[in-house]
């Protein structure tokens, strides 16, 4: 590749500090005196990964070692990918500008669906077949992330998937990897390799049956397949001993996430049926407040960060947060730097933490009740009530909020109009305890946006034998919604295209069929579809017909209680009993404790060392 021709397409493109590198804190070293090159994908601009906590950590966990350099590779966007076709330029590496395809291995995080087309992209820029099978040379292309614990749908294009905590597993792929280059082995005894390492689900060792109906019969290890029967998750018990970078990039440009995130702990205990990362990252690990405190001392000295962000799945329910926030305002408030707490829930007791992350700069107040009426919230055991909410915003207000966000989803399994009003009348009700202060101890521009996204049932919820709500459906209900909302002064709302969430249910529950589909509408022009300027719809019907894969069969159908799904020989920690029991809990409208109370068997003390 040519340096000049690349720097003279940079003069041309839109953002071109996406692909100039050289940032603060990124990792240089000698190419020729390390074992392994490791390129790490992010399926989206640069703006996008650059703000992801995992990516973060296992590229300065690779780059930890001496025999290893982990370089940063992003999607270029439309008219960068345009110009690299038209001047022969390939996928390369941020650090090094080194083609992909020099690499030894290929990361690749699947954190969003709708970025599948995009991998594609990748690969074929990087002057890689598509198809994992048709590649003789080259990296081998490994997925890691929530998404890969339904790998099914990018089983024809992935050498191998990472399930779980990565800290340890990836250094055990790069482990094995050189001792597979040392051996001078064949290319498929690596992937047999690989398979034997806790987390590692290689498709090519499986076989997949169906039925006549069309559904999933059986997925086994091949004949003679060294592949375990079910894949188990790595996971990491001591959140104090892994790897957390305290060093890190610090972008010339802005990005979306442009701050310290740090994550103070893993896991959720809270058991809401329809979110997946509150199933597949259990069991909650914390980090202790010494722990924190020092990455964060180390992490603004090394950076000039002004803002620390709390990262969790629910940050109010850190057992010692007011605690944390306290010494945290004590420590950095001098230098200005701000503390932020996302993913509220409103049922913490946030506002003795309100007072202490107020102290230097306000933020608007995050907050997700999901479900507008308390019989919804029961279904989907959120396990907070409206009391809960008002309790929250009224501490936030009366300690100089003005602006709120409220997460709520539409299409929730048993849903009705009544449940869609009752978003309504709670943002009212958040309005109403705003004007109740008396005016002098008003923050002043009340902010409150509602934001609904469609409900995409996914694999190891007890949501999973749900099907998605008609488009038609979902529409109606937007409107309606829309329509009461646009009568609440100081209320914005912003809601998700029920298009584009039907085909991101297809590959959230798809088999390895949809591989066909995605293919095809990669090849119809099909890219960044998580963006809705470039979402096709149209594309990806036509992808549809063409390949003869029914959409509707994936993201719409019910499932039946003894369906075998794609992900039946991946073990995510929870088991089927018990997301059946939570599934049938749901249509009950029965709730079920947080676990910290009292374990609810949801199967991970199978794990050696978990919920300990």
């Amino acid at each position: 590749m040519s340096l000049e021709n690349l720097d003279r397409v940079l003069m041309q493109v839109s953002k071109p500090v996406r692909y100039a590198g050289g940032e603060y804190g990124a990792v240089m070293k000698d190419p020729d005196k390390v074992a392994v090159r490791y390129a790490f994908l992010f399926p989206d601009v640069y703006e996008v990964g650059m703000s992801h906590l995992g990516m973060k950590i296992l590229y300065h966990a690779i780059n930890s070692r001496e025999d290893a350099w982990c370089e940063r590779v992003f999607s270029p966007w439309v008219d960068m990918e345009d110009l690299m076709r038209r001047e022969g330029i390939p996928l390369f590496s941020l650090e090094s500008r080194t083609p992909v395809k020099q690499f030894d291995l290929l990361g690749i995080t699947l954190q969003y669906e709708m970025s599948y087309t995009n991998i594609l992209s990748a690969l074929d820029l990087a002057g890689l077949p598509l198809r994992q099978d048709q590649r003789k040379e080259g990296p081998f292309v490994i997925c890691g992330g929530p998404c890969a614990f339904n790998p099914e749908p990018l089983a024809p294009f992935v050498d191998f998937f990472v399930l779980g905590d990565g800290e340890e597993s990836t250094h055990q792929t790069i482990d094995a990897y050189k001792r597979w280059k040392a051996q001078g082995l064949p290319r498929e005894e690596y992937l047999r390799m690989a398979a034997a390492i806790p987390g590692v689900y290689v498709p090519s060792l499986h076989q997949v049956q169906y039925h006549a109906a069309g559904t999933v019969a059986a997925i086994q290890p091949k004949a003679g397949s060294p592949a375990p029967q079910v894949v188990r998750k790595a996971l990491v018990n001591d959140l104090d001993g892994a790897f957390y970078p305290e060093k890190l990039i610090v972008p010339y440009g802005d990005v979306v996430h442009n701050r310290i995130m740090l994550e103070i702990f893993r896991g959720c205990t809270r058991g809401c049926r329809f979110c997946q990362a509150g199933m597949i990252y259990r069991p909650v690990r914390e980090r202790s407040m010494d722990r924190l405190m020092a990455l964060a001392q180390n992490l603004v000295d090394s950076t000039g960060y002004d803002e620390i962000s709390l990262m969790s799945l629910s940050s109010g329910d850190y057992s010692q947060l007011p605690q944390l926030a306290h010494r945290m305002i004590e420590n950095f408030a001098p230098k200005r730097v701000k503390i932020s707490l996302p993913s509220m829930r409103i049922d913490s007791l946030i506002k003795d933490t309100l007072k202490e992350t107020q102290k230097v700069r306000k933020t608007a107040l995050t907050l997700a009740p999901e479900a507008g009426t308390q019989r919804l919230r029961d279904v989907i055991n959120k396990g907070v009530t409206e009391a809960d909410l008002i309790r929250s915003v009224t501490d936030a207000f009366e300690e100089g909020w003005s602006a709120v966000k409220l997460y709520f989803m539409l299409g929730l399994p048993t849903e009705t109009d009544q449940d869609v009003d009752g978003i309504a009348d709670l943002a009212r009700k958040v309005q109403q305890c705003y004007f109740s202060l008396p005016k002098e101890r008003r923050a002043p521009g009340l902010r409150i946006t509602v934001s609904a996204s469609v409900f995409v049932p996914k694999p190891f919820t007890p949501f999973q034998w749900a099907g998605q709500l008609d488009q038609a459906q979902v529409i109606r209900r937007q409107q309606r919604l829309k329509e009461q909302l646009s009568r609440i002064k100081g209320v914005d709302f912003k809601y998700h295209a029920p298009d584009l969430s039907f085909i991101e249910a297809v590959f959230a529950r798809g088999d390895r069929r949809v591989g066909e589909a995605l293919e095809r509408a990669w090849r119809l022009g099909c890219r960044f579809d998580g963006w809705s300027d470039h979402f096709r719809y149209d594309l990806w019907l036509r992808a549809f017909e063409e390949t003869g894969v029914d959409p509707a069969f994936y993201a719409s159908r019910p499932r039946a209680r003894d369906e075998v799904f794609p992900w039946e020989h991946l073990d995510a920690g929870v088991t089927r009993a018990f997301l059946l029991r939570e599934w049938d809990k749901a249509l009950a409208g029965q709730t079920t404790q947080d676990c910290r109370k009292g374990c609810v068997g949801c199967g991970m003390n199978r794990y050696e060392g978990a919920c300990t």
